[in-house]
Formats: structure tokens, C-alpha cells, sequence
């Protein structure tokens, strides 16, 4: 038996990114660790700790038992906490500690899903006990992981990958949820549409519709008269809907057509990381 090919797709992805960050962090400076990344809070250390530590939890890694500080101006909600634990007891170990136990995560985690035969439906534990399908949870990782890697390469200078396959997966993710982040979360319009426009790496043109009862739908279909249009890089597409950016810090990377204010909804709305 060997990993079903519905999701294959994700094991690739995942593969893909945690092998260019191990390449990315194995030769650096013990100082150049604590660079500042775009995650809010956190280090270079501090993002490979959060790999290392959510793919110790998918091998099935009991949870370290440790205490926060109470210092963390970043951590506010109960699964930022939650998140933070695998993070904050890794603070202190050394760059060559960092590295090995990077390693040795990934020969453990290529290995599991090498040998992973179960059905893409099966329930399994996610983080905080949250049952979910082995899919959504190999879907899940690839997207964390691949957006990670774009902040460990902004934090480094070394640009790259921004159409992995790892940004393929991000990219489905994130269209999946426009509908909902337009019509429920921005509050447009009934009968009205609204297109994205986004080039670079990765390039698509959307529309989402809001029908008559104000649900949303996305299609590929260029819309005639929509209420607003949003145009805008791949990468500053990523940088919003991760939470790395605000819009106002990136107003000359958009171009902005017809209702501004819907459109200024849409952006503050698309944030999918919290």
C-alpha cells in the first residue's frame, strides 16, 4: 500500500518547501537565527521551531509540557497559545541543535508519509484535539509550510518558489474561501460582482458573483459590470490573505477599479491567518 493519489499532491508540496527551508537555514550564522521574519513575532527560529514542532504532532509527538511567558505581545487567542508551546521551548536551542532536529523530523515525517495507506476520508486528530479528514490535514500542512517558507525568504533575502507546488495548494486554498470572504465577510452587494486579477508566478482571473439571497460563488467567467475589480501581484496576493502586509502598506502594488470601498472591505476581509 502507499499514499492515495488524491494525495499525493499534498505530500509533494509539503516535500517541496521543507526541503528548501532545510536548504535555506543549514548554513546560517548562529546570529542570523533571530532575524525578524514577516510573521508577526516571530524569528527565523521561531518559524523552524513551529515546523519541526506541527510535524512532530502529525507523527504523533507527544506535546512538550512547558509554561509561557506572559511577554508574548503576539500570542492573544487560545490556539496562538496553543501554537506558541512548540515554538517558545525551542527558543533557546542552538543553530546546530535546530538543524539536526530539523533533519531528523523530516527523514521521521517522508517516512510516515511514504508509508501512509490510509483512505483520504479517515478522521484523524489535528491540533487541539479538532478532529479532521487525513486530506484537509495533508492540505492544511502544505499551505503552512510553503507560506513559512516565504517568510523565512523574505526574512533572508532569498526570494524563490513562488510557484511551487507548494503555491498551487495556497493558491486553491485561498480561492476557495473568496465567496465567503466577499459576500458574508466584506458585505457586498446582492446581484453584484466582483473580479481578481492577479498576475505574476501564479496568475488567475476570478469573479465573485453574489446572487439574490447574498451568497457568493467564484467562476472563471470575466463579469461585464462589476462592482469593483482588484488587480494585484501573486505574491502581494499571498501577503494579504497571510496576514504579513496591511493593504495600506501595499496600496501601490494594487490597482483598484470601481466601488473603492467595497474593495477596501474585501482586502481587510481576506486575511485567512490569525
Amino acid at each position: 500500500m502507499s499514499l492515495h493519489p488524491s494525495l499525493q499532491s499534498y505530500a509533494d508540496a509539503w516535500t517541496h518547501s521543507v526541503e528548501a527551508i532545510s536548504e535555506l537555514v543549514t548554513p546560517l550564522a548562529e546570529g542570523e537565527w533571530s532575524r525578524a521574519t514577516p510573521c508577526p513575532g516571530w524569528s527565523v527560529r521561531d518559524i523552524v521551531s513551529h515546523v519541526i514542532g506541527m510535524d512532530c504532532e502529525m507523527l504523533g509527538d507527544p506535546r512538550p509540557i512547558h509554561t509561557l511567558p506572559r511577554d508574548l505581545y503576539h500570542v492573544k487567542t487560545e490556539a496562538q497559545r496553543y501554537t506558541e508551546v512548540q515554538v517558545d521551548v525551542r527558543r533557546h536551542h542552538t543553530a546546530p541543535e535546530m538543524v539536526s532536529e530539523l533533519e531528523y523530523t523530516i527523514i521521521r515525517r517522508s517516512r510516515q508519509l511514504r508509508n501512509e495507506s490510509r483512505e483520504p476520508g479517515t478522521v484523524v486528530r489535528g491540533p487541539r484535539a479538532a478532529e479532521e479528514t487525513l486530506e484537509f490535514a495533508l492540505r492544511r500542512r502544505a499551505f503552512d509550510i510553503w507560506v513559512h517558507e516565504q517568510d523565512l525568504r523574505a526574512a533572508l533575502g532569498r526570494p524563490g518558489n513562488l510557484d511551487s507546488p507548494g503555491a498551487l495548494v495556497v493558491r486553491d486554498m485561498l480561492l476557495a474561501v473568496l465567496p465567503k470572504t466577499v459576500a458574508k465577510d466584506a458585505g457586498a452587494p446582492a446581484n453584484s460582482a466582483v473580479v481578481f486579477d492577479v498576475h505574476g508566478p501564479v496568475e488567475f482571473l476570478r469573479t465573485v458573483r453574489v446572487d439574490a439571497d447574498g451568497r457568493g460563488t467564484i467562476d472563471g467567467a470575466p463579469s461585464l459590470g462589476p462592482a469593483a475589480t482588484l488587480a494585484l501581484d501573486w505574491e502581494t496576493y499571498v501577503r494579504l490573505a497571510c496576514g504579513r502586509v496591511t493593504p495600506e502598506a501595499v496600496a501601490d502594488r494594487l490597482k483598484i477599479e470601481g466601488d473603492a470601498d467595497l474593495a477596501s472591505a474585501i482586502l481587510h476581509a481576506m486575511v485567512v491567518t490569525h
